[in-house]
């Protein structure tokens, strides 16, 4: 499949999160997903050019939108997260509900409504360039913890998901494949695809790279939560992890 010309980079922030950088080659545009620290985060936006034109939040935690003010405040730019959750994100010059889209440059993103991490998460698809910034909704080999949202919400959310291209790119907003790596070996010993994967994880690391994106068809032969059967399955398996 022959994507567009956006390009999402991880910026390593706090413990182990992630912001990411987007740049739309063919505009020059700049966007960064979740801005929780600023230095590194402009630091990032420096090296690129000194530009920035757009923030996309994914859901209200204090680790994915602490920095957003000081971010917007220094570069101008606006300010785009979910509706439902307005009332406790920084301030929206868009507030977006599932379906509808927003422009970075020449790049067009999706909203996905994807309760479950929160009630008002959402995630963002860019199509055309097979890239999605889920936030804590999916992670590699895992999936975000039922804070306010429940089981149901959750299975639903990542079923969506699941049915994306499978070329399609997976950059969610922490470094947990390591950790959550050994969980899916522990349900799923025998998956050849996972122990691939839970490889991968592991040179990765002892690199000092990143372990995302990752692809959506190596996560649904290998994540266990997107290999759920139905929802009860899913939310013993949730329930798992959380005592792992």
């Amino acid at each position: 499949m022959q994507f567009m010309s956006l390009i999402a980079t991880p910026i390593p922030i706090l413990s182990d999160n992630y912001a990411w950088l987007l740049r739309d080659a063919a505009s020059g545009a700049i966007g960064i997903v979740d801005p929780a620290e600023a230095a590194p985060i402009v630091a990032a936006i420096e090296a690129a050019g000194g530009r920035l034109d757009l923030i996309l939040l994914t859901h209200h935690h204090a680790d994915h939108v602490a920095a957003t003010d000081a971010i917007r405040d220094r570069y101008g730019c606006p300010v785009a997260g979910a509706a439902a959750d307005a009332h406790r994100l920084p301030r929206l010059d868009h507030a977006l509900r599932d379906g509808e889209h927003i422009a970075l440059g020449s790049a067009h993103a999706e909203v996905i409504e994807t309760p479950g991490h929160t009630r008002g998460h959402i995630a963002y698809r860019f199509a055309a360039d097979g890239i999605l910034l889920c936030g804590d909704t999916l992670f590699s080999l895992g999936c975000g913890r039922l804070l306010e949202g429940s089981a149901m919400e959750m299975f639903a959310s990542l079923r969506r998901l699941a049915a994306l291209p499978g070329e399609t790119l997976i950059c969610c907003g922490h470094e947990y494949s390591t950790s959550n790596a050994r969980f899916a070996l522990h349900v799923d010993p025998h998956n050849a695809a996972l122990q691939a994967r839970a490889a991968a994880i592991t040179a990765l690391r002892a690199a000092g790279k990143p372990t995302l994106p990752a692809k959506l068809d190596e996560e649904l032969a290998a994540n266990p939560f997107l290999r759920a059967s139905n929802e009860a399955h899913f939310a013993e398996l949730r329930a798992q992890k959380d005592r792992f």
